[in-house]
């Protein structure tokens, strides 16, 4: 097979430290190539220098497109060749409707006037070849997330795409979705075009990676064929982490106490349509040392009940009762809930959970400000020690506690919005999707953080939508379809089949 696409030698560095140290990459026509990597290794940032976003000169090494040497100064010299990069935060604009989106800068003219009817016939053909059978002018806010990647995708192709780039496409998709996704890969494939897959899933790049090139510590270190032997996900993850990894959850002795924290008969209606009904009667309680799995689709009302609990953070006309060691609170905003010891770690870190243009120690102390303030001035003397501490305790791998947390990997990130709910000094600790978009190492060093934390006597609630995830970590697992608790199973009791005929269960009204 032809080669498409090789980088040879690239070495990037920032302020010093070097994100890429001599990687080699090689991707041929109509090929699925996927780059695996923990979190940090450089793979994303590898993707920005092909595509231009870091431009020719600031890096070393060569690149070489359908044969010739290529210098890209910005996106726009990258695309004009097909190469085109869809980032994991989708850059679509939701009140624009999807033919305004997909030709956003690359409008159909004529004599400078738009021809809307050129962009609607057009957007009607690569919505086809999406699998899309949505209007051309419908909005992008009143799509679902899976139906906006494939918008992305049909973008893509309107540019003529060659060499198409998904960094993480899959990481915020139901199973559905994410398998419609892989199937358009396929057929993109079968047409000629060569896609470049950066993923965690380890299972979906098995079902259709044709060669992975594995990066660690921004090197490229191995290159599997799995057209010509069958890898199996254990090969991988040796190669991305450099060890065996025999257990991917760590071990762990329970030493469950009495109950802490209790919601008893919770009902909450839609944020926007008060007739909505989105928590229906739903009941819950974790133990002391206790760490207990909330299962259930996307959809399901996990995030909704667990954001409606913190504070009303979510809904409206909200009812029941949360108890702590059997007094009743009162969590009617954030401040009291946080106040009463809940603490809940957001499933979107850098979108709730984070200011990425702060550094670590702003972050790490902002749920708890008090505590590192006199007089109501911030001593930053004590800011930067407990910053400092939670970086050393979670070891986060940072330059310094200075660093911008936008510029941290996701699993570093993760460990930022963790220490900066421990330092409010919680009781329960709500988790949801704790893991989400990062790597297998790293999402081991978040288990043992887990583990510690309700060794310490934390009663923990954990929110995911990776069911081994949760029979590996948890104690205790409710199961959620429709807005109600449809079971509840000891997690040695329970598996994935056991889990899934619950959800099909119908919920309560």
């Amino acid at each position: 097979m032809e080669v498409i696409l090789e980088m040879r030698g690239i070495k990037k560095t920032f302020s010093g430290v070097k994100a890429l140290d001599n990687v080699n990459l090689v991707v041929r026509t109509g090929e699925i190539h996927a780059i695996v990597g923990e979190n940090g290794a450089g793979k994303s940032t590898l993707m920005k220098v092909l595509s231009g976003v870091y431009p020719s000169g600031s890096y070393s090494g060569d690149i070489l497109f359908q044969g010739k040497e290529r210098h890209f100064n910005d996106i726009a010299d990258s695309e004009k060749l097909g190469i085109i990069i869809i980032h994991q935060e989708l850059a679509l604009v939701p009140l624009l409707s999807i033919a305004e989106n997909i030709f956003l800068g690359n409008e159909q003219a004529k004599h400078g006037v738009i021809d809307w009817t050129a962009s609607h016939n057009k957007t009607v053909g690569l919505l086809k070849k999406v699998g899309l059978q949505e209007s051309p002018s419908t909005l992008i806010t009143h799509l679902g997330v899976g139906k906006q990647q494939l918008i992305e995708i049909a973008k893509a192709l309107s540019k003529e795409v060659k060499l198409l780039i998904l960094d993480e496409p899959t990481a915020s998709l139901n199973e559905h979705d994410s398998d419609a996704l892989l199937a358009l890969l396929l057929e993109l494939k079968s047409q000629g075009v060569s896609s470049i897959l950066i993923s965690h899933k380890l299972n979906e790049i098995s079902k259709v990676a044709d060669a992975i090139t594995v990066i660690r510590d921004g090197t490229s270190v191995d290159v599997l064929d799995c057209k010509n032997e069958l890898i199996s996900e254990d090969r991988i993850i040796k190669s991305m982490v450099g060890r065996e990894m025999e257990d991917r959850y760590p071990k762990r002795t329970p030493k469950i106490g009495g109950t802490v924290f209790e919601v008893k008969d919770w009902h909450v209606y839609h944020h926007l349509h008060a007739d909505r009904k989105m928590i229906k009667g739903v009941n819950l309680h974790a133990k002391r040392g206790e760490i207990v799995g909330i299962a259930g689709l996307m959809g399901s009302g996990r995030t909704e009940f667990a954001m409606s609990v913190f504070g009303r953070s979510y809904g409206q006309k909200i009812s029941g009762k949360v108890f702590l060691h059997g007094k009743e609170l009162d969590v009617s905003d954030i401040q009291k809930a946080v106040a009463h010891g809940i603490a809940y770690v957001t499933e979107d870190r850098k979108g709730c959970g984070l200011i990425l243009g702060q550094d670590i120690k702003k972050n790490v102390t902002l749920a708890n400000l008090d505590a590192v303030a006199k007089h109501t001035v911030i001593d930053e003397g004590e800011e930067y020690t407990v910053a400092k501490n939670y970086r050393t305790q979670l070891k986060i791998r940072c330059a310094n506690v200075h660093q911008v947390v936008g510029h941290l990997s996701g699993g570093n990130q993760q460990k930022v919005v963790l220490s900066k709910w421990l330092f409010s000094r919680p009781e329960v600790l709500i988790l949801d999707e704790p893991t989400r978009g990062i790597d297998i190492g790293a999402k081991f060093e978040i288990y043992s953080i887990i583990n510690q934390l309700a060794d310490e006597g934390k009663s923990i609630v954990m929110i995911s939508s990776e069911m081994p995830e949760l029979l590996g970590m948890c104690d205790r697992i409710y199961v959620m379809n429709e807005g109600a608790f449809v079971g509840e199973f000891p997690a040695a009791e329970a598996s994935q089949e056991i889990i899934m005929r619950a959800i099909m269960k119908n919920g309560k009204d």
